[in-house]
C-alpha cells in the first residue's frame, strides 16, 4: 500500500521536520510497513533523519541552467530525492502546464531513474459526460508517456474532487481504476479529497493501491490516523 501526501504550497522547514520526526517515531511505534511518501514545499527540503521517502512536488527537466524559479536535478540530487509528482491537475490547469512539457519532464525524469506518480484526471464537464468520455480525456493525458516505464505510479485524481470536499463515489473509482489497470501494470492511486472518513472505503476498491492526500496529510494526526487504517486493510 502506498501513502502520499502531497503538502502543496504548505508547511515550512521547521514544521515539516516536526511533522516528519513525529511520523517517523509514529510509523516505528507501530510497526507499519506500508510505502509513505512525503511530498513538501522545495524550501523544506533537508537532510531529515528517516526512512521516509521524499519526493517533489515539481522540478524542471534539465540538470541545471537558467530557468528562473524552477528547480532542476542537481538541486534535487542535493537532498537524495529519487521520487517526483509529474502531471498533477494544479499545474496542468492553473499553471498552464501542456501535455508537451509534462512529456518532456516524464522523459527526464525517467531517463534519470526517477520514481514517477504520474497523475491524470478529469473536469466535471467531462465526468458529467459518462465513462466513456472520461476514459477517453485519461487515455490523452498518457500521451508520449510511457506506460511500462518501471518505476511507474499511476494516481487517478479527478479534478472536480481535489480541495472541493466532493469525492468520487466507490463505484466510479472503481470502475475508473478498473479501465486503467486494463492497460496500466503499475500501481494505481487514488487522490481527491481522500480523507479519514472515507479512505478505508477507497482502499478497499479492487485496483486501488494506494492514496496521494493533500489537504487531511498537511495535520500529523489526520494523515498517522489514515495511515492507521490503511494498517488495518
Amino acid at each position: 500500500m502506498i501513502i502520499a501526501a502531497n503538502f502543496k504550497t504548505n508547511h515550512t522547514r521547521k514544521s515539516t521536520k516536526e511533522f516528519i520526526k513525529e511520523l517517523d517515531y509514529f510509523l516505528r511505534l507501530h510497526d507499519i510497513d506500508d510505502t509513505v511518501v512525503i511530498f513538501p514545499p522545495n524550501t523544506a527540503y533537508d537532510n531529515f533523519d528517516t526512512d521516509i521517502k521524499l519526493g517533489a512536488q515539481n522540478a524542471y527537466h534539465v540538470e541545471k541552467g537558467s530557468f528562473t524559479g524552477e528547480i532542476g536535478l542537481e538541486q534535487l540530487n542535493e537532498f537524495g530525492i529519487k521520487t517526483i509528482l509529474i502531471g498533477h491537475s494544479e499545474r496542468r490547469h492553473i499553471l498552464g502546464e501542456t501535455q508537451e512539457l509534462i512529456s518532456k519532464k516524464f522523459k527526464f525524469f525517467s531517463k534519470n531513474g526517477f520514481e514517477i506518480i504520474y497523475c491524470i484526471g478529469e473536469p466535471k464537464e467531462i465526468r458529467e459526460q459518462g465513462i466513456e468520455a472520461v476514459m477517453e480525456y485519461l487515455w490523452k493525458q498518457f500521451d508520449n508517456i510511457d506506460i511500462n516505464y518501471d518505476r511507474l505510479i499511476v494516481a487517478y485524481e479527478p479534478v472536480w474532487a481535489i480541495g472541493t470536499g466532493l469525492t468520487a463515489t466507490v463505484t466510479q473509482i472503481d470502475e475508473t481504476l478498473n479501465l486503467l489497470r486494463d492497460r496500466i501494470k503499475a500501481p494505481l492511486l487514488y487522490g481527491g479529497s481522500v480523507k479519514v472518513a472515507n479512505i478505508k472505503e477507497i482502499l478497499t476498491i479492487r485496483n486501488c493501491n494506494g492514496v496521494l492526500v493533500g489537504t487531511a496529510s498537511w495535520e500529523i494526526k489526520s494523515f498517522c490516523d489514515m495511515i492507521s487504517i490503511s494498517k488495518t486493510l
